[in-house]
């Protein structure tokens, strides 16, 4: 059941290949992923996180099939998420008394959920640091932000393994665990779709985090994350995707978004593509109708664009509900340094546009003063608007 890393170090997690849904289900997941747990065996025995707690028997049937729980000296929590410590409760059961080190917010984290003030909680904060024996040490960074307030990293020295938490992860399952056994493409594709959905809020605490992790002048040979891949080849390879993701990140790109009622604002959409291109032909250009895509998969659409057309039909003095529910998340997630466009068709009264205005500006967007605001069906004098709001946004 356990599987190697390096040296006296073992992974014990769970892939989860059946795995569609992550937060609820404001995560799609398309690839499975993986709940990754790892067990240090050197003087002292160390369990590093656990599972999702619907894996919590197989995950401590698999545990106690590999050692006798009893020596376990002490389990490290990285992050109180019940993806990470699902499995504690009924492992504290098993071993109770058995130490727990952590951040102080995750103190809070674990004893709100599981209502176990009695645990023998461990607080540690950055540079605090616990002797594991054969000259060996665990030394604990704070994660603040990354993406929870309780989130901390730890790292092995000696070995240079720096377990990261949700940092450098991803919802993407590989049965041979490392990086260079996986299909790179779909790998970097599913790493920025976790930062793009996930961390891109925590965008200046990357930053910051990294720096000081580089700072601490460590050598990391492996970063062992709590889901996807753990990086063994080049495992520098994420970190500088981060440090260029973090940093308002765009690419030559235009992504125009939009629900409909009756085709007419998804005619306008197409205009648009078309200007764009006709106005920078490098460009990259991608159309996605919000009803018919995956938010998630727009969203990382959207954050690799330096720009974004939105548009929908007036419905009720208002803008489709899902619209709506999609420019809510669009907001949560910060994004920054992206310029955007609205349109849309009305019969009635044609609020839409403004609408629309109003929630990109609160979303952190500048959005341009021309937009396409088209009663009934568009003609050819509306088109020619839209070619135009298109050939706009590309020069802006």
């Amino acid at each position: 059941m356990k599987k190697h890393i390096k040296n006296n170090v073992h992974w014990v997690g769970k892939i989860d290949w059946e795995l569609d849904s992550f937060h609820g289900a404001d995560y799609s997941v398309n690839n499975g992923s993986s709940q990754n747990a790892y067990l240090i065996q050197e003087e002292k025995t160390v369990l590093i996180d656990t599972v999702w707690v619907p894996h919590s028997t197989e995950f401590i049937d698999n545990l106690e099939s590999e050692i006798d729980l009893e020596t376990i000296d002490f389990i490290v929590c990285n992050h109180g998420e019940v993806d990470h410590s699902g499995a504690l409760p009924a492992l504290m059961e098993k071993i109770p008394g058995t130490p727990i080190y952590c951040t102080a917010a995750a103190v809070k984290s674990l004893t709100g959920q599981y209502h176990q003030p009695d645990w023998n909680f461990q607080v540690v904060k950055t540079g605090d640091s616990v002797d594991v024996g054969n000259g060996k040490k665990l030394v604990f960074v704070e994660m603040k932000m990354l993406h929870w307030p309780d989130s901390m990293a730890t790292y092995l020295t000696e070995d240079h393994i720096l377990f990261s938490n949700d940092a450098f992860g991803q919802h993407y399952a590989v049965g041979e665990l490392f990086n260079d056994k996986a299909d790179p493409c779909l790998l970097m594709e599913e790493a920025m779709k976790y930062y793009a959905n996930i961390l891109n809020p925590f965008s200046s605490f990357v930053t910051k985090k990294i720096e000081e992790v580089v700072a601490m002048n460590i050598p990391i040979d492996i970063i062992a994350t709590s889901h996807g891949v753990i990086w063994r080849e080049d495992p520098m390879q994420i970190i500088n995707k981060y440090v260029q993701w973090a940093d308002a990140y765009q690419e030559d790109q235009i992504t125009i978004v939009y629900d409909t009622m009756w085709e007419g604002t998804t005619k306008l959409a197409h205009a648009i593509a078309q200007g764009i291109a006709e106005a920078s032909p490098e460009t990259r250009v991608k159309v996605f109708n919000i009803s018919k895509t995956d938010k998630n998969d727009i969203m990382t659409e959207v954050f690799k664009s330096k720009a974004i057309a939105l548009g929908s039909p007036t419905v009720g003095q208002n803008i489709l509900s899902s619209v709506g529910g999609w420019l809510t998340f669009l907001e949560e997630l910060k994004f920054k340094n992206k310029k955007a466009a609205v349109f849309g068709c009305y019969g009635w009264s044609g609020e839409s546009p403004k609408i629309l205005r109003e929630k990109l500006e609160k979303a952190g967007f500048a959005v341009l003063d021309e937009e396409v605001k088209c009663l009934w069906n568009p003609q050819e004098e509306q088109y020619e608007k839209a070619r135009a709001l298109g050939k706009a946004l590309a020069n802006a």
